[in-house]
């Protein structure tokens, strides 16, 4: 055999979206001598992933047959045999024998039609003969789409052959449409496959997979709300969801709010064609079904449809709805649903949405229905619409309540002009609190369009500027417009003011002109009784004055949070609540920082302001993290990234959040990209804020990741943007103790004590008492690589008890474990390795899966540890101290000889070093090959050989 079915011949950059698990799962397989089944609906996106992987192996030396079968030729005989055979079999076709040759040229040519009649036998042992040949050269990859339509014949003949090509490199990837799991009809499909087939479900695309596939086809404009609306639609099936984004795009009237999406001719064609077997009567229950929001049996016959539960039994029969054990009746699909009220006439559809009005209890679905039975405008109709959206954003549903006000004021009549605005600066504030910015922003600029009010253009400015989040850059010009419209009002000049310290802090990086703007924005605020601006001002206030360590900040925080508070705004991430918690946890009070955020999560969550809860949330596992609680910190996380990922607000935040989880508790790999990522967005966005949080990150992944050069590169990064910024608060980052040992593990030896000689004076003058521990702990490492041993111990342990009794699980047990080190490297093995355990046992309590790696106590089938950078060369003098200087091993192939001499373990090793046990043994491994000898034992011996010679 020439070449192994390992690896793809000739690999490309993957251009599937949302399928990488899909085709990790199969490169696997495929790579282990394995075949792969995938099934799915139609549209599912079955046939790309069959052919990225047949392009995949189509390089030199494999051989690729395809066929894809079609349903109305799957009645000819021999036609899957003609597209996998037709192009090669006469490469082979001289070494058959003469019968098979002929039964094979009949087959393919089709020139005898009774040629299998006549010898079948010879008909099958060519195909297996072809196969055999062709493998002879090299591998053989099967790709064989649509199996369902494939033709019985040709399926047999593939069937016979792959019983006999085992242990020959011929492999299979197929696909058969299915609309459930293919088990009942498992045997007839793998029966064709030569080796074992792993049987993959391909899934439907999440919402942010179908936002990046429109995008990637150029249909990336498109609001969020739409995009939402496409991927419930669409169900996350690739093909509808384009089709629908297509037909959007070609639409000249975007769909109302409230009504269903265009359905393009296509995908009505493909989803309705068992409407033509129903009566008349039940495509009208079923169109109200569709209309209805959560439609039950009860609901329609109340809707005028006295027979709806016959009629539903009906289209369940054909596999169009079904009815749960409440009664509600659900689409197999959401595009029916949608491309039924598509297909539906205009008078047909106002019909069931009155129907569905008279007959709902609930306010919301009652004014929503009334108002898409009414074609015109209506002060009754709006009035109600108007309700509603007040009734729903009390529930906590801010995007129904935008919706709902959107269509108030598209029913408003036009003598109304005021109440039409301010309906719409309602749907607009609802819509940026539900994270719907696009909407928000567009529904904003429509009023500044038309209005003359300063008090309506104001309003309209600041939801532009709430709109971009971070990116405040985008909106420069908007303040000034908003400061001239605001003109005089002390109320209005508050509200602008107050944005305009935010962008002080955002765009310009100066914090000290944020928080003496937000101050002038209290005073303004206060003056015109506007409390809510008010209370957001001092918050804001008093967080930017305890970054640059202003005395006042306490006093500005008391102020912020004496009565009256207002619900609204304590539950803000912008709130006294929020600044509050940050507070706390800069003094390291994680209990009570705890109990400040955790109930503001649960209060975002419940009246849908998604940017709040989505922080509030990051904010709570940073507690978690801080508290050594890993495998809840990355729950919260990720929660907290699928939030970000969702709505498109607070991304960069969750990526951060999510990068110090894995760092901590996951993988360090993710840690990298997910703090690359974070870094990449806030660059582009010109926010030197949120860049030096996100450099934390990805500097601290880099560190655990055994990348110490990486790591003192982002973080000095991260010390110049504080200093432009004018941060002096050591807690706001807490990324100096990082920055030292990174500095440290490079031989920076002078700038690491400045690090700590600078952070030092801020953090004793604000009594940062955790702070004031990790720079002791960092001091330590600098003392042992200078060689003052006693010093190191004395700091380390002293900074490992004051972090365990502040709570910092993690941090403590990073002391234990350089204690260790440092107790090793003074001869007390007792010591060490009581240490290393201590550091063992908190990191397996924390589930600390990548500092247990460091440690040699990761579970089985924890995913490997990011190979570490190789640790400085051994210190000059090291000769003077008995440890053998080989000059034929790399630098850290003496460091692991010189430990071993001391009779350190694989596992010390491993914990003196930072590095994986795994690594240890390699390393060993190449010390043995380079030294010519067999153990450790051969080390000690070969040491003392040369210290008798010296």
């Amino acid at each position: 055999m020439e070449q192994g079915f390992g690896v793809p011949a000739r690999t490309r950059p993957d251009q599937v979206i949302g399928r990488s698990d899909v085709l990790s799962r199969a490169r696997g397989q495929l790579s282990q001598g394995g075949s792969v089944l995938l099934y799915g609906p139609a549209g599912i996106g079955k046939s790309v992933i069959v052919r990225t992987l047949g392009a995949e192996y189509a390089g030199e030396g494999t051989t690729v047959l395809r066929c894809s079968a079609t349903e109305s030729e799957s009645h000819l005989p021999f036609l899957a045999l003609v597209d996998l055979l037709g192009l090669v079999a006469e490469q082979v076709a001289d070494a058959l024998p003469a019968p098979q040759r002929a039964a094979l040229e009949s087959a393919l040519t089709g020139r005898s039609e009774t040629s299998e009649q006549r010898d079948g036998l010879a008909l099958r042992l060519a195909v297996l003969s072809v196969l055999r040949a062709l493998a002879a050269r090299g591998p053989v990859l099967i790709v064989a789409d649509d199996l369902q339509w494939m033709d019985p014949a040709s399926a047999e003949l593939l069937a016979f052959a792959a019983r006999r090509v085992s242990g020959l490199p011929v492999r299979m990837i197929g696909a058969v449409r299915t609309d459930g799991d293919p088990q009942d009809h498992h045997d007839r499909y793998v029966r064709a496959f030569p080796s074992q087939a792993l049987t993959l479900r391909i899934p439907a695309l999440s919402r942010a997979q179908v936002s990046e596939l429109l995008a990637d086809r150029g249909q990336g404009h498109l609001p969020r709300a739409v995009l939402r609306d496409i991927h419930r639609t669409s169900g996350g099936n690739p093909l509808f969801a384009l089709e629908l984004g297509r037909a959007l795009a070609e639409s000249k009237t975007p769909p109302r709010p409230g009504e269903p999406l265009p359905v393009p001719t296509s995908l009505r064609t493909l989803v309705l064609n068992r409407l033509g077997m129903l009566s008349a009567e039940t495509r009208r229950t079923l169109l109200i079904t569709s209309a209805g929001a959560r439609p039950t049996l009860s609901l329609l016959r109340s809707a005028g449809r006295t027979n709806a539960e016959a009629e539903i039994s009906v289209a369940s029969a054909l596999g169009l709805v079904e009815t749960d054990q409440d009664g509600v009746v659900r689409f197999a699909h959401p595009l029916i649903s949608a491309a039924l009220y598509a297909e539906a006439l205009p008078e047909d559809r106002r019909t069931a949405h009155a129907a569905l009005a008279a007959a709902a209890s609930d306010v919301i679905e009652r004014a929503r229905h009334l108002a898409l039975a009414s074609p015109g405008k209506n002060e009754r109709v709006a009035q109600g619409l108007a309700e509603a959206a007040t009734v729903a954003r009390g529930r906590g549903a801010p995007a129904v309540a935008a919706q709902l006000g959107l269509l108030a004021a598209r029913h408003t009549p036009d003598d109304k002009g005021a109440v039409i605005i301010q309906r719409r600066l309602d749907a607009a504030e609802d819509a940026l609190l539900a994270g719907e910015t696009e909407l928000g922003r567009s529904t904003a600029r429509d009023v500044l369009a038309v209005a003359t009010d300063p008090a309506d253009r104001v309003r309209a400015w600041i939801a532009v500027i709430d709109s971009v989040g971070h990116a405040l850059g985008e909106v420069d010009d908007v303040y000034p417009q908003a400061l001239t419209d605001a003109g005089d009002d002390p109320r209005l000049l508050a509200l602008v003011r107050y944005q305009m310290a935010w962008r002080h802090v955002v765009v310009d990086g100066s914090i000290r002109e944020g928080a003496a703007e937000a101050g002038r924005a209290a005073e303004l605020a206060a003056q015109a009784g506007d409390r809510r601006t008010e209370l957001l001002a001092l918050s804001f206030q008093a967080l930017q004055e305890s970054l640059i360590g202003d005395p006042r900040a306490p006093e500005t925080l008391e102020r912020a949070l004496r009565e009256p508070q207002l619900p609204d705004v304590a539950c803000s991430h912008n709130g006294p609540g929020y600044t509050r918690f940050r507070y706390l946890m800069m003094i390291d009070e994680l209990d009570a920082a705890r109990a400040t955020i955790a109930p503001l999560v649960s209060e975002a969550a419940r009246r849908g302001a998604v940017e709040s809860e989505l922080l509030f949330r990051r904010n709570l596992a940073e507690t978690e993290l801080r508290a050594g609680r890993c495998g809840a910190a990355l729950e919260l996380a990720h929660e907290s990234l699928r939030l970000g990922q969702d709505s498109g607000v607070g991304e960069g935040w969750a990526l951060q959040i999510a990068s110090l989880a894995e760092a901590a508790g996951g993988s360090t790999e993710k840690a990298l990209s997910l703090a690359a990522e974070a870094v990449r967005r806030a660059e582009e966005a010109g926010d030197p804020m949120s860049l030096s949080r996100y450099l934390y990150a990805l500097g601290h992944a880099r560190l655990v990741s055994g990348d110490a050069p990486g790591a003192v590169q982002a973080l000095r990064r991260v010390r110049q943007l504080e200093r432009e910024l004018g941060v002096t608060e050591p807690a706001r980052g807490r990324w100096q103790a990082d920055l030292a040992e990174a500095l440290v593990l490079v031989g920076e030896l002078a700038e690491a004590q400045e690090v700590i000689d600078t952070t030092r004076v801020f953090a004793a003058r604000l009594g940062r008492a955790s702070i004031l521990a990790l720079l002791d702990r960092s001091e330590g490492l600098v003392k042992a690589a200078r060689g003052d041993l006693d010093a190191a111990a004395a700091l380390l342990a002293a900074a490992r008890q004051r972090l365990g009794v502040l709570g910092y699980a993690l941090e403590e047990a990073r002391a234990a474990l350089a204690l260790s080190r440092v107790e090793r490297e003074r001869r007390n093995p007792s010591a060490a390795r009581t240490a290393l355990q201590d550091a063992a046992r908190i990191f397996k309590r924390a589930k600390a899966l990548p500092w247990l790696q460091l440690v040699g106590e990761a579970p089985a089938g924890a995913p490997a540890p990011v190979a570490p950078a190789e640790a400085p060369a051994a210190a000059e003098g090291q000769d003077d101290q008995g440890i053998p200087d080989f000059s034929t091993l790399a630098a850290m192939e003496r460091q692991v000889a010189a430990l071993v001499l001391e009779g350190a373990t694989n596992r010390e090793i491993a914990a003196t070093l930072f590095i994986s046990v795994k690594t240890v043994e390699a390393t060993l491994t190449r010390v043995y090959r380079k030294l010519g000898i067999r153990s450790r034992v051969d080390i000690v011996r070969l040491a003392a050989r040369r210290r008798a010679a010296g």
